[in-house]
């Protein structure tokens, strides 16, 4: 598919995309994705490519932050977050999941900063809960503070338009710097970006440690975030709506059935909560044996005692398969015994 971009290029131009950082390489091909399609679809002023939301995660921090700040970040955010949050000299703040109270004993404590920047994934990819953007606006609009959302686990598919969990809340406006992947739903290769305003992007370019020592995004990752891109803003494109009402079918099946699904209803990312680790592996091997492709999750990945099977929905499913998926669940929580404690 991306070859319709590449058919005017040597086999030259194309290797030569692989070879460096994109600061050295300067590839037009690159630029289109970044200036023309995400910045656009993302509704931010500029945007910087990394080779992955990792390395972007790893970069933003440590060009905007020095030792006069204090960066305030959620307890469930992604590894990536916390090991880039650790390359950085703010002081560093941590407050309890979504817990609202929690986060504004954090900002009065750090009203002395030069920043205080509010750090949050949209999606939380574990536990399928959504950020409160509205409330953390408002929070942030009262006490002065910036805020960060790695959208990774929500762009393509959260909100209106698929354009994450700014865009569900409606506060675009409100985030300073958004961070996302390309290797989910916009593409499923590799690529990750940091958007927002052109003076936050500019520093990136010229401070950025991944951004600037990491090789380009090989240019067959590239054309299918474009061709991923070009399907979800297609005019004829229904594949949010079917994904919304396969969402809504299986969650609110799961729960008459009795299972304990955790997360924002409106989150195509369902973790089915078993709690013990063995029975949730022994139950996501079942459920492979029956074509149903889950992964059971327990610790480090998730919390001791918190295992799960999660779950996740696709446009690509029908009603039948999804049906199918839960009657599978309820099938085999018989056959382990587990109906009847």
């Amino acid at each position: 598919m991306c070859f319709f971009f590449f058919k005017q290029k040597t086999a030259y131009e194309m290797l030569r995309s692989l070879v460096g950082s994109e600061m050295c390489i300067r590839d037009r091909y690159q630029r289109r994705v970044r200036e023309n399609t995400m910045t656009s679809f993302l509704g931010t002023e500029d945007t910087i490519l990394y080779p992955s939301c990792f390395d972007a995660n790893a970069g933003v921090f440590e060009v905007l932050l020095n030792d006069k700040d204090a960066v305030i970040s959620d307890s469930l955010n992604h590894a990536s977050i916390i090991d880039g949050i650790r390359l950085c000299k703010a002081e560093r703040h941590r407050y309890d999941h979504m817990d609202m109270a929690k986060l504004e004993e954090c900002l009065k404590k750090t009203q002395d900063k030069r920043l205080r920047l509010i750090v949050t994934d949209g999606v939380f990819s574990m536990d399928g809960d959504v950020a409160p953007l509205d409330k953390i606006v408002a929070l942030a609009e009262k006490y002065n503070a910036n805020i960060f959302v790695d959208d990774s686990h929500a762009s393509g598919f959260m909100g209106p338009g698929g354009r994450g969990t700014p865009s569900l809340f409606g506060v675009q406006d409100k985030v300073d710097v958004l961070n996302t992947t390309l290797g989910k739903a916009l593409g499923g290769a590799s690529g990750g970006l940091s958007s927002g305003s052109a003076e936050m992007v500019a520093l990136q370019r010229q401070r950025g440690r991944p951004y600037l020592f990491s090789n380009t995004m090989a240019p067959s990752a590239v054309g299918g975030c474009i061709e991923a891109m070009n399907l979800l803003t297609g005019a004829k494109n229904d594949s949010l709506a079917q994904l919304e009402s396969n969402t809504s079918l299986f969650r609110t099946e799961m729960k008459k059935a009795g299972f304990e699904v955790s997360g924002h209803d409106s989150c195509p990312i369902a973790p089915v909560m078993l709690y013990d680790a063995r029975v949730a592996a022994a139950f996501a091997e079942k459920m492979m044996e029956k074509g149903i492709y889950v992964i059971a999750f327990s610790f480090p990945v998730v919390p001791k005692d918190k295992a799960r099977i999660r779950v996740q929905l696709s446009a690509a499913h029908s009603s039948e398969e999804v049906k199918q998926a839960v009657q599978a669940f309820i099938d085999i929580r018989a056959e382990m015994g587990l109906d009847k404690k």
